[in-house]
């Protein structure tokens, strides 16, 4: 969960997205902005307001709903799961006016889970009746957008190429991208259908965890990867000659990050930002296995609600770093919400033209002043 300082201060200038005051030029408290995503596993708001660097965070609140149980088997959404993510929305929605967020600056957007299901727009509806909030169902080429936005601050500035992995609970999305002069643009896309929720739900953990159950999930996303994968001779050669790196955006990735480094109890400040190499990655996956579905359950960075699912994000990242050999693999925590705000906060910050009034002309019609343009 994303806390009000953002990444460490020792970390490169590059990697922070929330810093500095939250006063505007004029020394009063900027307005405040919201983003909520709810995704087929996780419920996530995040409050903030605009500051020279990014954004400072005021609040923020993240739930495990698993809103996509079982929908890979009916192609609907579960009862039980509904009411689930029903209940942590409104409970977003209580902060979301608690904390004074004006209803033009709350963007609030669905993924997969309502994207693929039946009922996916009659659940949207029930949210909008009962709390207020109007989610807004996102394709997979905004959602793949709105995620690299939120890490952009994590590139490394000397690469040539990177490719973002956010690794959801239904769908795995992928960018790459390559440097165009001073910046980075995206040159292709793809929306894997395969995320955590989904792989673990095809491949349930046998009673004794072995290799042949693991190397079966990362089989079936490198299936899924190629049937749209982007093929480019020199995208794979900056890759190739060390020039290019992966940045992996999930809690999946984010868990793995923190049994890597042991940690007692999760800590952002540690994880975001952090570099890890293709065989600390690969040695944190084998504890994992190692561990088996108690202990992980147990462990500080996982617990029981994700214990049966974070085996399958690292195979999910294994098989992309097997399709795009990396040496170097940057985690974030921090996609879609962080890319939601600094959307609404770059549009907030164009300036506003009003069309002016120009009375009663001779037919007797008002021209009305009418809403500022944009």
């Amino acid at each position: 969960m994303p806390e009000p300082d953002g990444a460490p201060r020792k970390r490169d200038e590059r990697s922070r997205v929330q810093r500095a005051s939250m006063r505007d030029s004029s020394g009063r408290d900027g307005p405040v902005f919201g983003a909520l995503d709810l995704g087929t596993n996780n419920c996530r708001l995040l409050i903030a307001r605009p500051a020279r660097a990014g954004f400072r965070v005021v609040d923020s609140f993240s739930r495990i709903v698993r809103l996509g149980e079982g929908l890979s088997r009916t192609g609907r959404l579960d009862a039980a799961a509904m009411d689930r993510a029903y209940e942590a929305l409104a409970l977003c929605a209580e902060r979301v006016v608690r904390r004074g967020v004006d209803s033009v600056r709350l963007s609030a957007v669905a993924t997969q889970a309502c994207r693929q299901a039946e009922n996916g727009q009659e659940f949207i509806d029930r949210v909008r009746r009962g709390t207020g909030l109007k989610l807004r169902i996102i394709d997979p080429a905004e959602e793949a957008r709105l995620s690299v936005e939120g890490c952009l601050n994590l590139f490394d500035p000397k690469a040539e190429a990177v490719l973002v992995i956010d690794v959801g609970g239904g769908s795995t999305e992928l960018s790459w991208l390559r440097k165009s002069g001073t910046e980075m643009k995206t040159v292709a896309w793809m929306s894997a259908p395969l995320g955590v929720v989904t792989l673990a739900e095809r491949h349930p953990e046998p009673a004794e965890a072995a290799e042949a159950w693991y190397e079966a999930m990362v089989g079936d996303m490198g299936e899924a990867l190629a049937v749209g994968e982007f093929d480019d001779a020199e995208f794979r050669r900056l890759f190739a000659t060390g020039r290019g790196h992966l940045v992996g955006t999930s809690g999946a990735i984010t868990s793995l990050a923190g049994v890597h480094l042991n940690l007692r109890r999760y800590q952002r400040d540690r994880v975001d930002g952090l570099w890890m190499t293709r065989t600390e990655c690969d040695a944190a996956a084998a504890k994992l296995k190692a561990m088996g579905p108690k202990g992980r359950a147990a462990e500080a960075c996982i617990g029981p609600d994700r214990a049966d699912l974070v085996l399958a994000g690292a195979a999910i990242l294994d098989a992309v770093q097997r399709a795009w050999p990396s040496e170097r693999v940057r985690v974030a925590d921090r996609g879609l919400r962080e890319g939601l705000l600094l959307q609404q906060m770059r549009e907030a910050r164009k300036p506003q033209k009003r069309r002016r009034g120009r009375g009663r002309g001779r037919g007797g019609q008002a021209a009305g002043a009418g809403a500022p343009e944009t």
